[in-house]
């Protein structure tokens, strides 16, 4: 049975305005508010950096080994979503997995369309790199678009010859661009927060007439083959369940090492209020540990 927290949160997300009803300034402005209500532990260090043009901040709890990295890709349907909106949950995974996390903040539609955000998710991955990452000790994760973003980047380094990281997360990956998921229907009613035609329209400003099935936009039909291990983390009441569940076939039957973490009851990206959800903390405490298995620990003095 979940936590009681559940519903109180579901009540609250229910009572927000809906994303068809406000501009996207104000859907931007909204997420952020999570940044005033809830801020890193005394101990976590977070330090703004241009990543070859890109905003980036580095985010490291005390216990955070300084080689191994975990380079994070918000949500926000491609349209909404920054550094200060997912800075508390990214801490958070930074001391579960023990590692220093790069939290970047990617171009967004409509200002910027496809593919501003896979080009600026591969920048930030090559600046890593080339400032000295070893990609064995490295893992990309995201959240919603940025779980879609993460397997697109993953796709585009392959397909580009570079170095892949150990491993990779997907919080309630977005990786159908059409939303032809059942249970974009079955779950409507339980799904608090996405619904249908207001994802649609975000996939629309964010493909701009490109083809809504073209691999780094809907990276459930890209060649998935030899990709690094991936963990997926969805919840049963979200109407993204079928992207999560689709994409774990694609990656299995093209031969990756897929774990797909399915949670009862739970909300889409739920691991966002891990501050008042124990559910969220249990999730991000278990990406900790598919990280820190597939990621050696630094060598100590």
């Amino acid at each position: 049975m979940a936590s009681p927290q559940l519903q109180s949160l579901i009540q609250t997300l229910r009572s927000l305005p809906s994303r068809g009803d406000i501009t996207i300034e104000q859907a931007r402005a909204g997420l952020e508010v999570l940044s005033e209500i809830v801020k890193p532990a005394a101990d976590v260090q977070c330090e703004p950096v241009d990543v070859d043009g890109v905003p980036g901040e580095w985010v490291a709890a005390s216990n955070a080994d300084p080689e191994r990295i975990v380079y994070c890709l918000h949500g926000g349907g491609y349209t909404i979503g920054s550094i200060k909106s997912h800075r508390e949950m990214v801490s958070r995974v930074s001391r579960a997995t023990a590692a220093r996390a790069l939290l970047v903040e990617y171009r967004l539609a409509p200002e910027n369309r496809f593919p501003a955000a896979v080009e600026d998710a591969l920048t930030g991955y090559r600046w890593l790199i080339s400032n000295g990452a070893d990609p064995a000790r490295m893992v990309i994760a995201g959240d919603s678009a940025g779980g879609g973003l993460t397997v697109a980047t993953l796709v585009a380094l392959r397909d580009a010859g570079d170095p892949l990281p150990a491993a990779a997360v997907c919080i309630s990956p977005w990786v159908d661009m059409e939303c032809l998921g059942e249970s974009m229907r079955t779950k409507a009613d339980v799904d608090p927060w996405v619904q249908y035609e207001p994802l649609v329209k975000q996939a629309e400003m964010y493909l701009a007439g490109a083809d809504p099935r073209h691999p780094l936009a809907a990276p459930l039909y890209a060649d998935l083959s030899g990709l690094p291990p991936l963990l997926i983390q969805v919840g049963t009441s979200e109407t993204l369940l079928d992207d999560s569940t689709r994409l774990a076939e694609r990656a299995t039957a093209a031969g990756v090492d897929v774990t797909l973490d399915v949670w009862d009851e739970m909300i889409h990206v739920f691991q966002l209020f891990a501050f008042m959800l124990p559910e969220g903390q249990q999730a991000i405490d278990r990406i900790g540990e598919f990280v820190r298995e597939r990621t050696p620990a630094g060598v100590t003095a």
